[in-house]
């Protein structure tokens, strides 16, 4: 019975090749509505005056509620294996000046 139970509750998880190499992103920025978290995932670059949203997710409140403890909790592993992640006081939005020069066409 408990190996029955627990092949119902395996799920099937596919990665395509594309989703895979994943996307990189600097900033994110969170809003919610009674129903739903959206997560706007976006990539600030050096001296480029916009900023797109590379991926937006969207998730219920429980969701972001278990998602929040996950992170979390992988965080703390992640301190205990490598270090504490340092925080500044003042965040703001990442440091842009690569010491590149200004794009020019």
């Amino acid at each position: 019975m408990a190996e029955e139970k627990k092949k119902t509750n395996q799920v099937n998880i596919e990665l395509p090749e594309e989703v895979a190499e994943g996307v990189y992103s600097n900033l994110a920025i969170i809003s919610h509505s009674h129903s739903e978290f959206v997560v706007d995932f976006i990539r600030l670059m050096p001296n480029v005056p916009k900023a797109k949203v590379k991926s937006r997710i969207i998730i219920t409140p429980e969701h972001a509620k278990r998602l929040m403890r996950a992170l979390a909790d992988n965080v703390k592993k992640f301190e205990n294996q490598f270090g504490k992640i340092e925080e500044q006081e003042n965040p703001s939005l990442p440091p842009m000046n690569f010491n590149t020069p200004t794009a020019q066409a």
